[in-house]
């Protein structure tokens, strides 16, 4: 078997969609030939935290581990909030943030670049250089945010002249909450010089959409690939759909993802249809920003609002099989067009209708098309928007509401690595 050396700050027990990805590539790049290698840190700060996860790693697979310094942990002894809150992306918009948020994120902006992860490379660098020589390894793999991962690898590229595959699970300077750090424009210089570097050094780049594949084309010559992220529901259990007409979102909802003609929609749809009223709620389960939850209360819509916490993946899963409708929302910017949120191909796998909202021309669009597992809508609509939410509630009525997704399997984890493969073995 080819031996490639994966190197990531996430994984079990890390929770969220950033550890899903190379779990899952992991779990079946064996089928493929190849021994995946996994370095991690060995004292992460990880903001969420699902145990259920470490029964995915394979038993026998090799991690290799090295200890961090963390500056969030020195962060918390001001705000423990507000530290978990901005390493985990949740930034709120200028206006709304507090002094001690505005410190923060300057600090975290224009102190820490890439990011605060930076003080991994260099006890990284020396580890793995001694590990990679003994063992012969030709192939590292990194995959970023933290985008900091990858200069270890362009390092190890620089010293030792091997394959070097860079993977943006997001993008790097065009991410949304990028702008929102406050930083200098030296530090903003730093950072587009460090994303060129690492563009123009890799061997190959990976991205998870075809708007940061074009947007990195036009900085690098290098190949790059798209392999979006993935469902892993093969053995698929029976889950009773939700009585009520439930649509649910389910993950992070940060600040600007705020669909405020949605909520004002519903409240509509609430007025003018008592039936309506009677059956529908909607339900939040994750991380919610204080500004979304106050925008939909505002709206009239407390009475059908449930909101539940982080849960596990495993339930995550179920939830989505068990409600009627399915929204996945973005935020309305240019800069988000490229993202697909990992869990729209869960709530593909799941069957259930997907209703997104999202920045025009969005790369999720164009898979719900090919699919034909929902609609896509802009922050704008409202008319088409309320039509689509009726004419799936009167199929909910009828007992007929179900989505008609198709090429699921293209999607399935599984084959998704088979392509990873393709890509390594090209090297």
């Amino acid at each position: 078997m080819k031996k490639v050396l994966i190197i990531t700050y996430y994984w079990p027990p890390a929770g969220g969609p950033g550890v899903q990805r190379w779990l899952k590539f992991v779990k079946y790049l064996r089928d493929f030939e190849i021994d995946p290698i996994v370095y991690i840190p060995e004292n992460p700060d990880y903001p969420l935290q699902d145990e259920s996860l470490l029964k995915e790693i394979p038993e026998d697979i090799t991690i290799l581990k090295q200890k961090i310094f963390e500056p969030y942990f020195l962060a918390k002894v001001f705000s423990k909030k507000q530290t978990s809150t901005i390493s985990s992306g949740i930034i709120s918009d200028e206006k709304e943030q507090t002094f001690l948020q505005k410190i923060m994120l300057y600090i975290r902006g224009n102190f820490f670049i890439p990011d605060a992860r930076k003080f991994w490379v260099k006890p990284s660098v020396k580890y793995l250089s001694n590990y990679i020589q003994k063992n012969k390894i030709s192939t590292i793999i990194t995959t970023g945010p933290p985008h900091s991962v990858h200069l270890i690898g362009l390092k190890l590229k620089e010293d030792l002249g091997m394959n070097w595959i860079a993977d943006f699970r997001d993008p790097w300077t065009q991410i949304g909450y990028h702008k929102k750090l406050r930083l200098t424009e030296t530090s903003e210089a730093k950072h587009l010089k460090m994303e060129e570097t690492v563009l123009k050094t890799a061997s190959h780049i990976l991205t998870t959409s075809f708007t940061t594949k074009a947007d990195f084309e036009k900085i690098t010559n290098k190949p790059i690939t798209v392999i979006t992220n993935g469902h892993d529901l093969r053995n698929e259990e029976e889950v009773a759909l939700d009585n009520k007409f439930s649509i649910s979102h389910i993950g992070s909802l940060l600040s600007a993802r705020n669909p405020k003609n949605l909520w004002k929609v519903l409240r509509e749809l609430v007025d003018e249809n008592r039936s309506f009223a009677n059956d529908f709620q909607l339900n939040l389960v994750g991380a919610i920003s204080e500004k979304v939850l106050s925008s939909i209360k505002s709206s009239g819509l407390s009475d059908h609002l449930l909101v539940s916490g982080y849960v596990s993946h495993r339930e995550a899963i179920q939830l989505q099989k068990s409600s009627q409708v399915l929204l996945l929302v973005e935020i309305d910017s240019k800069e988000t067009r490229g993202i697909i949120p990992g869990k729209l191909f869960e709530y593909i796998a799941a069957k259930r209708p997907i209703l997104a909202v999202g920045p025009e021309n969005w790369d999720v669009a164009r898979i719900l098309q090919e699919t034909g597992a929902g609609n896509h809508f802009t922050y704008h609509a409202k008319e088409d928007l309320k039509n689509r939410i009726l004419a799936y509630y009167r199929l909910y009525q009828e007992n007929s509401l179900k989505s008609e997704s198709k090429q699921i399997d293209k999607y399935s984890r599984r084959n998704l690595t088979g392509k990873l493969a393709s890509v390594i073995n090209q090297e």
